[in-house]
């Protein structure tokens, strides 16, 4: 990981960010470019993962949903080049991810194929539960996802 450096993700990487959708996820409905600028329009917390050249090999997005007292906050995505996989860069900008949530004492919400069993042993390892499925989530596929969640940390 220590080639890999974590920052603000920024318009410019966009295409690449649909362009790994796209390989990573090629029977569902991977995210548009369209869909990526609307979520840094939005004001959401999105960081990349960078090689020293600037190629964007892993990204992750966290959108608040509601604020303090009861804050919850939503994994949008999170995504990592194949090639880069195994290497802790999910990991890594998943406990980014994670603090961005503490700061507000916020519980995490998420969605996972129920067959991506990589996915889930990362969220586990970061305190997540399967707390609720739902069928056919996926299109076109109809794969089924986990509803997961990871409670508050209260400082």
């Amino acid at each position: 990981m220590s080639e890999v450096s974590l920052a603000r993700l920024r318009h410019e990487d966009v295409p690449r960010c649909a362009e790994l959708e796209r390989l990573l996820f090629p029977e569902d409905d991977p995210w548009s470019e369209r869909a990526f600028h609307s979520e840094l329009d939005g004001g959401h917390f999105y960081l990349g993962g960078y090689l020293a050249d600037g190629r964007l090999v892993g990204y992750a997005g966290l959108a608040v949903v509601a604020g303090p007292p009861a804050a919850e906050a939503e994994v949008h995505t999170i995504g990592v080049d194949p090639a880069w996989q195994g290497r802790g860069v999910g990991r890594a900008l998943l406990a980014v991810l994670m603090e961005q949530a503490d700061a507000i004492s916020a519980t995490v919400y998420l969605e996972v194929r129920t067959d991506n069993r990589a996915a889930i042993g990362l969220y586990v390892a970061h305190g997540f539960q399967e707390v609720g499925i739902r069928k056919r989530y996926y299109q076109p596929s109809g794969a089924d996802a986990y509803v997961m969640r990871r409670l508050a940390v209260k400082p």
